[in-house]
């Protein structure tokens, strides 16, 4: 069975985004501030890193808050509102590690490396040293302008090959359950989800103890980690 989260459901009640926070405050953090605050400006937008010295370019400027807080850590607390878009720009699969962050809360749950069978199923896989899978319709460097448009690659204007987060949601293996968290672009190079998303996903998740595939992919791009979870013992 796969638990899709993928799916192309509008959110007419919660955008254009009202609150939006960037996790990280690198170059592609600050590139998601700046694209972010240009579109929706009358959005209250925040930035969170670990690195203070970091925000220190961020303050007062832009009209953005800052946040001095590991990026996961700032919404594992408490589930982020189902209207709070989040922009992960840190170097870490944001969205996998928040739902095993809350599993391991209440359960029993690590991580596991992806199954090698899977880079059979999705184009141009490359691997981490800790097992993480990446996948990509692209064999180049994408256009930092690209808007991920419907029918067209930005940079081959050839028609687009299919969208990698239904790739992602049609791969199977045995013992394994596929949860996919979809990316939506919100700004030219720019890409995230609201917290509905991520409530759902870890809701697919715990609905059923066992082993999951989860993967975070937009159109063209993606990432997919494995955990395992169940009850704690008594």
């Amino acid at each position: 069975m796969t638990l899709n989260n993928s799916a192309g459901y509008i959110f007419q009640d919660i955008f254009p985004p009202r609150e939006i926070r960037v996790l990280g405050a690198g170059r592609f953090g600050r590139l998601a501030a700046e694209r972010l605050r240009h579109k929706f400006p009358d959005a209250v937008l925040s930035i969170v890193d670990r690195d203070g010295a970091k925000l220190g370019q961020f303050a007062g400027d832009l009209g953005i808050s800052v946040e001095v807080e590991d990026s996961v850590r700032s919404i594992s607390r408490v589930p982020p509102a189902d209207d709070l878009w989040l922009i992960p720009a840190v170097p870490v699969h944001v969205g996998f590690e928040w739902a095993l962050n809350r599993l391991s809360r209440v359960e029993e749950a690590r991580r596991l490396a992806v199954p090698d069978v899977v880079d059979l199923e999705v184009p141009n896989p490359i691997r981490s040293p800790a097992g993480t899978l990446y996948a990509s319709f692209a064999t180049f460097i994408c256009p930092d302008f690209c808007k991920e448009p419907d029918e067209i690659c930005t940079h081959t204007g050839q028609g687009r090959p299919g969208n990698l987060y239904e790739v992602f949601g049609k791969v199977r293996v045995p013992g394994f359950e596929t949860a996919v968290l979809r990316s939506w672009q919100l700004a030219p190079g720019v890409g995230g989800y609201p917290g509905r998303s991520l409530n759902r996903l870890l809701a697919l998740i715990s609905s059923k103890p066992g082993k999951y595939l989860v993967a975070t992919s937009c159109r063209c791009h993606g990432v997919m980690d494995a955990l395992e979870w169940g009850p704690k013992a008594d």
